[in-house]
């Protein structure tokens, strides 16, 4: 339960859907877009929902996103491919690619699209899960503006880049594992602002690197930490997967990478002498049938889950999770009772319905 108002998806997605139509998008588009927006509320990621909207159409007004892209394959073997996505919104191009390496995984058994010159691409599990309905196994990452310093660094070099692995199952819901390779997504520290908490000293360090809980440090000159945080609890690990993240997603497809990324922000410039275009995602479909056959995998699959539901307790009073199974407990309440938004978020969104001539 939550002390917070509650608005039916239905509203929020009708609202959404008007915003990318004003700013040009296609029918198509805007029904493609706002479905990833609603998508990251409906699972309870916040940060990445209609929390973001304004932060899409400020980079509209910049220039920087075009809401009628020229889309095309510009490197293809028969199972693989680049998209160069025209600066479209990442909420598009995401899936047309994703849609792109499902085709040529039901040929030849799997199917890899890298992707240069987009924009911020929302929650990487709405990508990974398109290939669910396919009872294929699905792979989305994206890079991302840098915020995050290698481990021994105060210099951001990385963004929190995300990766997402979406294994299909028969009798229990798949298994997401949706995660950023930083301690804390920056939509943490997003959220931890607009309530005014502090956060744990954990996720961000000062400009000289000291230790921090002051939600606002970014500003200040800091840098969040990558997943493990310090070295001696495996920081080094982080690192690594934030710059595999960043290898697959810029240097394999032509887009920025490292500190180059353009900011998701508008009101920060995009560096000059870029090594690449935009920002740059990456993707890859699996066949289980490619491997064993699809009765063999799903009756393994769903033995994998009972097994560690089952799992011996630390704590009788919490059960083991299944990674994904909040954000689909998340999203079966949130559609019967709504979505609750914070009141930074309600009047931002207010302003934006304003300016754009739009209700809420």
């Amino acid at each position: 339960m939550t002390d917070l108002p509650l608005f039916p998806e239905a509203q929020l997605r009708a609202f959404t859907h008007q915003v990318f139509l004003k700013i040009g998008c296609s029918e198509e588009h805007a029904a493609q877009a706002t479905d990833v927006l609603i998508a990251a509320d409906l699972r309870g990621i916040d940060s990445h929902g209609v929390a973001r909207l304004s932060g899409y159409v400020r980079l509209w007004e910049a220039n920087r996103i075009k809401t009628k892209p020229e889309m095309r394959v510009v490197h293809e073997t028969p199972s693989t491919a680049t998209l160069d996505a025209d600066e479209a919104l990442g909420l598009v191009s995401g899936p047309e690619a994703m849609r792109l390496a499902i085709e040529k995984a039901r040929v030849y058994g799997s199917g890899w699209v890298a992707v240069e010159n987009s924009n911020h691409f929302g929650i990487a599990a709405y990508h990974a899960m398109m290939a669910l309905e396919e009872d294929m196994i699905g792979i989305a990452m994206t890079n991302a503006s840098p915020l995050v310093a290698p481990t021994h660094s105060i210099e951001r070099m990385l963004g929190t880049n995300p990766m997402c692995f979406a294994w299909p199952a028969k009798n229990h819901p798949p298994f997401i594992a949706d995660m950023a390779t930083a301690a804390a997504a920056n939509g943490k520290l997003e959220i931890a602002q607009r309530s005014g908490k502090a956060i744990p000293p954990t996720w961000v360090q000062g400009k000289n690197g000291e230790w921090s809980t002051n939600a606002d440090e970014l500003k200040n000159g800091g840098s969040l930490l990558t997943l493990g945080s310090t070295p001696e609890n495996g920081s080094h690990k982080g690192y690594a997967l934030s710059a595999v993240v960043d290898l697959f997603s810029g240097v394999l497809s032509g887009a920025n990478f490292g500190p180059w990324v353009p900011p998701f922000v508008s009101f920060l410039p995009v560096q000059p002498d870029l090594p690449g275009k935009g920002i740059g995602h990456f993707f890859g479909v699996l066949r289980v049938d490619a491997f064993r056959p699809k009765d063999a995998y799903f009756q393994a699959m769903d033995q994998w889950i009972s097994r560690f539901k089952a799992a011996k307790r630390k704590d009788e009073e919490i059960p083991v999770i299944i990674p994904g199974e909040p954000e689909f407990e998340f999203t079966a309440r949130r559609k019967t009772e709504g979505i609750p938004l914070v009141a930074p978020v309600i009047k931002d969104l207010e302003e934006l319905a304003h300016k754009l001539d739009l209700r809420l």
